[in-house]
């Protein structure tokens, strides 16, 4: 065996180096942090084979004095923090001095930097192989260029992808830096081409530039819960495409990857995604930092909360309430007149769906409604009433309401059916036109799930489960939160469960994947979102069977009352599916069809 003996700091260095730096974009992140941490107001990134070849990031902010230039590079050195205290409130982003000393160890690297009561710049590089330090001429700032990554480690450089790869995850480390400090200008250069520059904005606007997105459509979060500032701007439901690659988490302004924020989101878009689509949202927390651990990461990447389980459920309610406040969709040929629908209110002017989106296919057939479930068909108000046979009604009704009662109700007044398919109504603003079916989907799915909440069905002969010592400690410490969702545990021993009660519509599902699963993630998260999940997903099975169908022809009290139900029910402007329910032309749309005033 090898006598033990102390590594050679230019090897200790690299090993550091392979820790933070993984491929360009790690050293790209690291600098864009060094330089929001110095006070810079404009931050210039330009790369060269997407990093790998050339990494160069120039800012205002307030540099570095000549005297500190050579620590800067060496390992352990830096001036965000003294002591234990400040390692456990750490406010600040990258460690300057830490991230240079393990870049320099694989690149080429040159810093300058000048102070504001400096008479000139100062550079210091390693180029020849020894740090050299000199005076230069440059403005106030630093400047970090950095070639020929991991030209010192041929075995690291191998394992980099292609220069089109790099560039793109260069790219996101960029944006996600812009994307948090709107308050500050930003450039990008690649091959000596501008890519993106961004001026100074409010956060909104910054988040709609970059991730192409019609700012008036999102839905902003800025609520204060304890002590977490939630922020967050959230695409429209209905405006989702597939892409799961436009999700962003800051915590405290860091970057990070969190399955708890991840999947806090994913809730509160549930029930109004349709298939397997994914929103663009911007999710920033703000905290005391002593209640996060940013050092459980080698790259800062991920962090832990200290309460994980009230983090969850605040932003997962925060986020659900405002895509609750749902939004009117713009009609397909891309008007932009809309309102805005908020639970159990009046509508509100708002902003409009985006052109094009085509509204839910009708259903012309289906099985009828459980009979269980009979007694809540029976109380919906859509139930013809007049004594003519459905063939028999008329398909228009050329009456309109007077525009004073327009005026009262946002969703307007029914003037007739289209096709036995669509509701054509009159509001103030002009025209909207209801697909009847989608709209009473949702309504009816919403009054089941307030009708069906807490229903427990008591087991006459308990399930007995093989659990685990954690199981059975979750089971005891949650069993309130169980009960509220359905679920009866008891322990009957020191590893068996047994299943007393179980949520009345679950009552055919197999039992031991449901209960271990809401276990698992009470355990996690502290909210069991597969129990939820399956009532929902039977919930929305049931009012979709339960809705009118197609070629229902409805008389004009009928539709009416759907639309009053609309106005009262939370995402009202979607079906259970995410597709929208309704559009609206305002008169000035219509004026330019027929060119009016032209």
């Amino acid at each position: 065996m090898a006598a033990i003996c102390l590594l050679p700091d230019l090897l200790i260095s690299q090993i550091a180096a392979g820790e933070v730096i993984e491929r360009p974009a790690s050293v790209v992140k690291e600098l864009l942090e060094n330089a929001v941490d110095a006070g810079a107001q404009q931050i210039h990134l330009t790369l060269e084979d997407g990093g790998i070849r050339r990494i160069r990031v120039q800012d205002d902010g307030c540099g570095i004095p000549q005297v500190d230039l050579s620590l800067a590079v060496t390992r352990h050195a830096t001036s965000k923090i003294q002591s234990m205290q400040d390692l456990q409130q750490i406010a600040t982003h990258g460690f300057r001095g830490e991230a240079l000393a393990a870049i320099g160890s694989v690149s080429q690297l040159t810093l300058t930097s000048r102070t504001q009561d400096a008479p000139h710049a100062s550079q210091i590089s390693n180029i020849s192989g020894a740090w050299i330090l000199g005076p230069t001429a440059a403005g106030v700032g630093t400047t970090v260029d950095i070639q020929a990554l991991f030209h010192a480690v041929p075995a690291r450089r191998r394992f980099l992808k292609t220069a089109g790869t790099e560039w793109g995850h260069a790219r996101e480390a960029f944006v996600r830096q812009a994307l948090i400090r709107a308050d500050l200008g930003w450039q990008l250069t690649h091959q000596d081409r501008l890519v993106m520059r961004l001026m100074p904005c409010e956060p909104g606007r910054r988040i709609a530039q970059v991730l192409d997105l019609p700012e008036a459509r999102l839905r902003i979060v800025d609520e204060v819960r304890g002590p977490l500032h939630i922020e967050s701007w959230l695409q429209t439901p209905t405006d989702v495409a597939g892409r799961s690659d436009q999700q962003y988490f800051f915590v405290n302004g860091r970057a990070v990857r969190d399955r708890l924020l991840i999947q806090a989101l994913r809730m509160a878009y549930a029930d109004v995604l349709h298939g397997d689509r994914q929103p663009a949202a911007v999710v920033s927390l703000t905290l005391d930092p002593g209640l996060v651990d940013v050092n459980v990461h080698p790259a800062k990447a991920e962090v832990r909360f200290r309460e994980g389980q009230a983090v969850f459920q605040a932003v997962m309610s925060a986020c659900k309430a405002a895509l609750s406040s749902s939004s009117a969709p713009a009609s397909s040929l891309g008007m932009s007149s809309g309102m805005a629908l908020a639970p159990g209110k009046a509508l509100a002017p708002g902003a409009a769906l985006a052109p094009g989106m085509a509204s839910e296919a009708p259903v012309r057939v289906g099985p009828r409604l459980p009979s269980a479930w009979a007694h809540l068909q029976s109380s919906m108000p859509l139930v013809a009433s007049d004594a003519a046979p459905l063939a028999a009604r008329p398909q228009w009704v050329t009456q309109a309401p007077a525009p004073s009662a327009a005026d009262a109700h946002p969703l307007g007044f029914a003037i007739g059916q289209v096709h036995g398919i669509y509701i054509l109504a009159q509001n103030a603003e002009g025209l909207v036109l209801i697909d009847m079916h989608a709209a009473h989907e949702r309504v009816l799915y919403e009054q089941l799930k307030s009708t069906t909440k807490n229903t427990i069905q008591s087991l006459l002969e308990p399930v007995v489960l093989k659990a685990s010592a954690e199981e059975l400690e979750v089971a005891a410490r949650e069993a309130q939160a169980l009960e509220a969702l359905g679920l009866v545990l008891t322990p009957l021993s020191s590893d068996h469960l047994a299943v007393r009660g179980v949520p009345s519509l679950l009552a055919n599902v197999p039992l031991e994947p449901l209960v271990r699963d809401a276990l698992r993630e009470l355990a996690e998260q502290g909210v069991a979102n597969g129990v939820e999940a399956q009532r929902d997903a039977l919930l929305a099975t049931m009012a979709c069977h339960g809705s009118v169908r197609a070629n229902r022809h409805l008389s004009l009290p009928e539709m009416n009352q759907l639309l009053r139900d609309m106005e009262q029910t939370a995402r009202a402007d979607q079906c259970n599916h995410g597709r929208p329910t309704w559009l609206q032309w305002s008169l000035a749309d219509i004026d330019r069809l027929f060119l009016r005033g032209q």
